[in-house]
């Protein structure tokens, strides 16, 4: 029986450890039998019972084998086959870890035996103590044989090559191993699992950093030697997640070798629930700007799609900041790069002016049409060529704010047209448009929904529940009661009306709460909304079909 997703956290002074070794006939499972069967079973440090016999192999036992364990075919003629013994073995093992030395050899025998039975393979956890030796020991010993490492490390009992006696002598090198691992901050079932993929790790002295680690939701600040933050992150499990670093399961390897050179300390801040890990780790990067975290720098970059109502003749522009002009902005977007495809997405289908020129009241200021206008993809009133511009204007803004399928049902067509034509490239240009589009829109619509509710007091069962004022956490608390850290730090933004642009320094959080509310829908409880809340019953979906037999789908 596997352990579960708990039982991994376990304290290594409660897990139950059965040790196992086999006698064989030879090194395939495929040809050749068991010949003796060993087993010990531990927890805490003491033995709670053996198991040993003799297995009938029902094929010859070689002389090198003979001389080797001393096992003769004169014993085992009266033993029981190993169909007659698996079932009290595995009885024996249970639910227990499974230890051994090169244990995958004596696996592979059991599972043979297991399949030829007609039973499952052994689903327990598996600890190698060659694999821990090579880990901790490999620099005071020649090799990691059993025999070498009893010899140096004095163990109380010595391998011979005979089941029960070899996996004594493990059990003693199991807990000698433990001693030596418990210097690196290995307590638990799951760091005794990871500890041999960390054999190699140049910085896996620091793994004592984690030690005092909890088994719980937070963030952790990674710190160098000068005492600047270097890297946040959250997780739901901190002792887990950061001891993911040195057994390759944390970031990308480049970066992650890099920010463990300079890592000097660890702290941490233990959270609530997972919303609150989430929006403390997106708090402590916009305040702390740690160098290895690439949202650091990423969210000062955010840019927005404007709609420049305050003009005469109104245009798309890709800004940076939001002022109280009466505009229609759509954002914060990722990157410039990305607002514009959102506004060619917007032109593609509304033949807005796309040329800057300043048009006076008075009237045109020039006699020809510009580029665009000449092409017939725009209007061109600073010619005088838009006598309906105003209609323009008031379907670009119906379709922003409250029909998106007014705009990506005509980029949909087009790229289905396209791709009809076998102009796959362009369809491809369609698709991505609307797809940009889509997502800023949605975004969009959700967001200002969820701070025009007001305050939120929401529960979910099994994991507590937060208050979540215009779209900002304000306060969490777990199955348990209250974050022990306290409430999240006050976010520095200022108070906004619903209908004002979201501001860069909020829009991450504010996603973060809107998927936090999504994730949880089925167990969610609303308590209390201030002003009423709902997503919008709209949601602008992007084109689902490829463009057919189009290869840039």
């Amino acid at each position: 029986m596997q352990a579960s997703f708990d039982d991994l956290s376990t304290p290594l002074a409660q897990v139950t450890f059965v040790v196992v070794d086999l006698e064989t006939t030879g090194g395939s499972p495929a040809t050749d039998a068991i010949t003796e069967v060993g087993a010990v079973k531990l927890r805490g440090g003491e033995c709670l019972g053996t198991f040993a016999t003799l297995v009938n192999p029902g094929v010859a036992i070689p002389p090198s084998i003979t001389y080797l364990t001393g096992i003769t075919e004169w014993m085992v003629a009266p033993a029981p086959p190993i169909e007659g013994v698996l079932a009290a073995l595995l009885e024996f093992i249970g639910d227990a870890v499974v230890v051994g030395h090169n244990v995958g050899f004596d696996v592979r025998f059991l599972d043979a035996a297991c399949a030829a039975t007609g039973r499952p393979r052994l689903a327990n956890r598996i600890v190698d103590t060659c694999a821990l030796a090579r880990r901790l020991v490999r620099e005071e010993v020649p090799d990691c044989k059993l025999g070498t490492l009893a010899a140096h490390l004095r163990l109380d009992h010595t391998p011979c090559h005979r089941a029960l006696d070899d996996a004594l002598a493990t059990g003693d090198l199991l807990h000698a191993m433990l001693e030596r691992a418990a210097g690196l901050g290995v307590l638990g079932l799951d760091d005794l699992l990871a500890l041999p993929t960390v054999r190699g790790h140049a910085q896996a002295g620091k793994l004592a950093l984690t030690a005092r680690l909890p088994r719980s939701p937070g963030v952790y600040l990674f710190r160098n030697a000068a005492g600047r933050v270097i890297y946040v992150g959250k997780a739901v499990d901190l002792r887990r997640r950061v001891r993911s670093y040195f057994t390759g399961g944390g970031d990308d390897r480049r970066k992650a070798s890099a920010m463990l050179r300079e890592l000097a300390a660890i702290e941490h801040q233990v959270c609530a629930n997972d919303l609150e890990a989430r929006v403390r780790e997106i708090r402590l990067i916009h305040a702390l700007a740690p160098r290895y975290n690439a949202e650091a720098k990423h969210w000062k970059r955010y840019v927005y799609v404007k709609l420049t109502l305050a003009e005469r003749y109104p245009r798309l522009a890709v800004v940076r900041t939001t002022p109280d002009d009466g505009g229609l902005y759509l954002g914060p977007v990722g990157s410039a790069r990305a607002a514009r495809v959102v506004v060619e997405a917007v032109e593609s289908v509304l033949p807005l002016r796309r040329c800057a020129t300043r048009v006076p009241r008075g009237g045109p200021t020039r006699g020809w049409p510009c580029t665009p206008a000449q092409l017939g993809v725009a209007a061109c009133p600073c010619s005088g060529g838009a006598p309906a511009y105003d209609a323009t204007v008031a379907a670009a803004l119906e379709a922003l704010r409250h029909q998106p399928r007014r705009l990506l049902d005509p980029l949909e067509a087009r790229m289905h047209a396209l791709a009809e034509g076998e102009r796959f490239e362009e369809a491809a240009t369609a698709r991505d448009r609307a797809a940009a589009l889509s997502r800023v829109l949605t975004r969009q619509a959700r967001l200002h929904a969820l701070r025009a509710a007001g305050r939120l007091v929401v529960t979910v069962a099994g994991e507590g529940g937060a208050v979540i004022d215009a779209g900002r956490l304000v306060t969490a608390w777990g199955p348990e009661g209250a974050s022990p850290a306290g409430p999240p730090a006050p976010a520095a933004v200022a108070p906004s009306r619903p209908t004002d642009p979201i501001g860069r320094d909020e829009v991450d959080e504010m996603a973060c709460v809107a998927r936090w509310l999504d994730g949880h829908a089925g167990q969610l409880r609303l308590i209390d909304a201030g002003h009423g809340w709902a997503w919008p019953a709209w949601r602008a979906d992007p084109p689902t079909r490829r463009p057919r037999s189009s290869p840039f789908a």
